[in-house]
């Protein structure tokens, strides 16, 4: 009966360690946008992006702080917190989905394993279905993920003034690259 309980109590201490080990957590990922038109480009970098992955259940989210994006020009970044993006009224942007064939990721192999993720993307107080392809690597024990995809403002009822819009691309491209690191409670 004892080498029962124990058996039990093995099982279940490993069930326990390989659930936790599925989640992993970055909150300094990486969120870059790009717009290019004749005028000029305009890119700006979010280093504080916070995601967790659950790699059991395929569950994937971000939020970011619509101020915490930098840009080379103080005066697009006032424009861009004030006028776009109307920070103080909308602070984050967010992202809840699912990553598509999840069991495909190995992340005791390394590689770069190719999936697609599927979900809601929420700016400017507006939330519309977004599906983008990306890559997860594993490099020596380590999990990384990478995206690019284009998002439309006027989709997100972000007003775009007459007077710059052909400063700022109907399309802007965004680029996502997260070093993951196991989630520990």
């Amino acid at each position: 009966m004892k080498k029962l309980v124990l058996l039990a109590g093995m099982f279940l201490a490993t069930t326990i360690g390989v659930s936790a080990q599925s989640k992993y957590f970055t909150k300094t990922g990486n969120v870059k946008f790009f717009s290019s038109t004749p005028v000029e480009n305009i890119e700006a970098v979010n280093h504080k992006s916070v995601s967790i992955v659950d790699l059991s259940t395929g569950d994937m989210e971000f939020s970011l702080l619509n101020m915490a994006f930098e840009f080379e020009k103080a005066l697009m970044q006032e424009h861009f917190n004030e006028n776009y993006m109307e920070s103080p009224k909308y602070p984050k942007s967010t992202f809840k989905g699912k990553i598509d064939k999840v069991s495909s990721i190995d992340v005791t192999k390394d590689g770069v394993y190719p999936v697609t993720v599927s979900g809601k993307l929420t700016m400017h107080g507006e939330t519309r279905d977004v599906t983008t392809k990306g890559n997860f690597t594993v490099r020596n024990g380590k999990l990384s993920g990478t995206s690019v995809f284009k998002v439309s403002p006027e989709d997100y009822k972000i007003v775009i003034p007459g007077l710059v819009k052909d400063k700022i691309a109907k399309e802007i491209e965004v680029t996502v690259n997260c070093s993951y690191e196991l989630y520990k409670k």
